[in-house]
């Protein structure tokens, strides 16, 4: 555990040095969301596409697994919902709180830690969870809070849900680096470093810029904060893990990579849909805060679970 804990701290440290340039106003919040569009749309595209380039679609795509994390957070979600629904909270408060519930943040820190710490061959799994919560619960907030305000699922809605799914830059670099492999086209040296290099930022660009925009972030609603927290810290990779024993064997590394990824922190972008929407984004805002900070020591502990093979 200790072992695993100095391994990841280097990558919280960043996150803290991001957060006391925010607090101290030294990265205003303009500048942060400039560092974050830079990570999102240039830096994080260029190391996704080139892990991609170096996979076959089968070290991402496992449908067994698929199912597995599928259900488990399915379950996670429900529950989320369930227990908004009876508090009082309305469809769109649900959803949202139900995305805290189950979205991490694998984009900006779980690939690259996840990356370093357990060898590139986690990348294909990781890459796996991050295409399911993108496109499968990225799109169900938007249909969910969509439909609750209009009263319905309009065709409409499910071309928006489709066209931000193209827009988006980390799943176009996917499914582009995918195809350079099925192609079997190699990679010209030039292309490659420009690549390593441009990639190379995303780590370091990511989490300063987690930490940075954690600045900005309030913590209200402690209790709800606190129970989303658990929810994603805790009942997610633990029902996450349950699924995968009993459907795939825990045992193997897709599997514990997979367990390892459920137990990352509340994902930034949920916020950017609450603010959106204009839905509970300081509740939103207290779950990533809380999560993040309590994360320092789950995810090690995590980690160190299932390197130890659970």
């Amino acid at each position: 555990m200790l072992a695993i804990f100095l391994k990841t701290l280097p990558f919280f440290a960043l996150i803290g040095l991001g957060y006391w340039a925010g607090r101290t106003r030294f990265f205003n919040e303009t500048a942060t969301a400039h560092l974050t569009r830079f990570v999102f749309y240039f830096a994080l595209s260029a190391m996704i596409f080139r892990f991609a380039a170096n996979l076959a679609i089968s070290d991402v795509l496992d449908w067994t697994l698929v199912a597995a994390y599928l259900g488990a957070s399915g379950a996670i979600y429900l529950l989320a919902t369930f227990v908004a629904l009876i508090r009082k909270r309305g469809l769109e408060e649900a959803a949202v709180e139900a995305q805290c519930a189950v979205i991490g943040n694998v984009g900006f820190l779980g690939l690259p830690m996840l990356a370093l710490l357990m060898g590139e061959a986690a990348v294909g799994p990781v890459m796996l969870v991050l295409s399911i919560d993108l496109m499968v619960f990225g799109s169900l907030i938007v249909i969910l809070i969509t439909g609750a305000r209009d009263g319905r699922v309009s065709p409409a809605v499910l071309g928006t849900v489709g066209l931000g799914l193209l827009k988006n830059p980390m799943i176009m670099s996917l499914a582009a680096g995918l195809a350079w492999s099925a192609l079997a086209l190699p990679i010209p040296v030039p292309m490659g470093e420009f690549l390593e290099i441009l990639g190379g930022a995303a780590t370091p660009g990511a989490l300063f810029a987690i930490g940075a925009s954690l600045a900005s972030k309030s913590a209200e609603r402690i209790s709800v904060a606190a129970w989303l927290s658990f929810c994603k810290l805790v009942l997610h990779p633990g029902a996450v893990a349950i699924a995968l024993l009993l459907v795939a064997g825990a045992d193997g590394f897709p599997a514990r990579v997979i367990i390892a990824a459920a137990a990352l922190p509340v994902a930034g972008n949920v916020y950017i849909l609450a603010q959106h929407f204009g839905v509970a984004p300081q509740r939103v805002s207290s779950a990533i805060l809380f999560s993040t900070v309590a994360s320092i020591l789950t995810v090690s502990l995590v980690i160190a679970m299932v390197s130890q093979g659970m």
